[in-house]
């Protein structure tokens, strides 16, 4: 991991995976054979891309008890309380609908309304990913969505793995199927013979998947495409060298494109978190992965004051920013572009991705400028209410209509006009 100057720093912008033009050009006939042939288009594309013939594609009965009982139990206590904490955190999101009277009998407001109906695409096969059950479908059911749909794709084996069956069974979740890649995407979108069509598809997953959101996106709402994993610390001398290490590494194991930075004003603990970052790299499971994160997208930078850094983290945006320094929180008022923010020595990024409770679907790629983690608000619509009453429409009817005919639209100037014959 090289330590920099920062005014030496490249651009930490990586391209979101736009796929080939034949990537691309495959999943629109995907997303067109499903709307075309439903559940048979989505029953071949599983055999040909994950090898399983599936008779069906849901998750039955015996296969959540299977799972359920296969797992661990104190696995399970864990999970449970895990997702009591993400959902008391979402809980404290929720908004109300709001209405406000004017002393002419005027009544105007926000009406919050729940989306329908939720898609979520959680990552599957050989991996197993029960944070991503709980992240995207905790909201939606805080939000007050009616029916949500998970797609996850099968093993080798045909089966989802026990984690995400449990975690979703643990949500009260049961339309689960076995649907993977773009298929499951315009499955959610468009709907087939097994699965009624959603109104929003949330979830990660491969470029494939990515490309189907993009594809569909219009039609239904996505939640965003996101780019690969990164992780800022900003420390202070006060840090410990093997803590600020290993909370690098926990993002640069992800991808080969993930991005690890340290901003710093010392260059003692520079020195020391290069050294670490090495030591450890040897000990990861996932050297190979994180290490290609760390050389291409990996670095520690030295600014000359605390301020610097702070303006050297606003620019970056970072997906997770960690503070460690003598007093995080002085800091925090003046960090403006984070996805998540983990202030403190003890509050290790991974507190976040699976317990704390908030969410861990965060804006990336510098995104954070202008984006929010998900969250309740995602699953809402908001309806303007407006309630003019007569009193009103009669002392601001000249300029409303005087306002429309600014704008060439005589009928719009015509239509509030025609209610001045009430006073007359």
């Amino acid at each position: 991991m090289k330590i920099i100057n920062k005014a030496d720093r490249p651009s930490l912008r990586r391209s979101v995976d736009q796929g080939t033009v034949e990537q691309r050009k495959s999943v629109q006939s995907i997303i067109q054979e499903v709307k075309e042939n439903g559940d048979e288009a989505v029953r071949r594309f599983t055999e040909q891309f994950d090898g399983v013939l599936l008779d069906s594609p849901r998750v039955t009965k015996e296969e959540f008890d299977e799972a359920y009982d296969s797992m661990d139990g104190e696995f399970i206590t864990i999970l449970e309380e895990a997702a009591a904490n993400i959902r008391s955190f979402h809980e404290k999101q929720l908004p109300t609908s709001w209405f406000d009277t004017s002393p002419d009998g005027t009544m105007l407001g926000q009406k919050i309304t729940p989306i329908d109906a939720a898609g979520v695409y959680v990552p599957g096969g050989t991996a197993a990913y029960p944070s991503s059950v709980f992240m995207n479908i905790i909201p939606a059911q805080v939000a007050g969505v009616e029916r949500i749909v998970m797609v996850t794709p099968p093993g080798e084996d045909g089966k989802v793995p026990a984690g995400v069956l449990v975690s979703a069974r643990i949500l009260g979740v049961s339309d689960v199927f076995k649907i993977g890649g773009a298929q499951a995407v315009a499955a959610l979108a468009y709907g087939t013979e097994s699965i009624s069509p959603v109104d929003k598809i949330t979830g990660p997953g491969n470029v494939y998947v990515a490309l189907a959101k993009r594809e569909v996106f219009g039609d239904v709402d996505i939640d965003m495409i996101a780019g690969p994993s990164e992780i800022a610390v900003l420390a202070d001398d006060t840090a410990r060298p093997r803590e600020i290490a290993s909370d690098l590494l926990s993002q640069a194991e992800h991808d080969a494109r993930s991005s690890s930075v340290l901003v710093t004003t010392s260059g003692h603990l520079a020195e020391q978190v290069q050294e670490e970052v090495e030591s450890q790299l040897q000990q990861l499971p996932r050297e190979r992965i994180a290490r290609q994160s760390v050389e291409g997208y990996g670095m520690i930078l030295l600014c000359d004051t605390w301020q610097e850094a702070i303006d050297t983290i606003n620019e970056i945006a970072p997906e997770h920013l960690e503070v460690i320094c003598e007093d995080p929180f002085q800091s925090l008022a003046k960090i403006k572009h984070a996805g998540a923010i983990f202030l403190g020595p003890y509050s290790s990024e991974p507190v976040g991705d699976y317990f704390a409770g908030p969410n861990h679907v965060l804006p990336t790629n510098g995104t954070a400028r202008f984006s929010s983690p998900l969250n309740v608000d995602d699953f809402l619509k908001k309806s303007s209410v407006i309630s003019y009453s007569g009193e009103a429409l009669q002392q601001n009817v000249d300029k409303i209509a005087r306002f429309a005919r600014l704008e060439g639209l005589e009928g719009h100037a015509r239509a509030v006009e025609s209610r001045k014959e009430r006073w007359t």
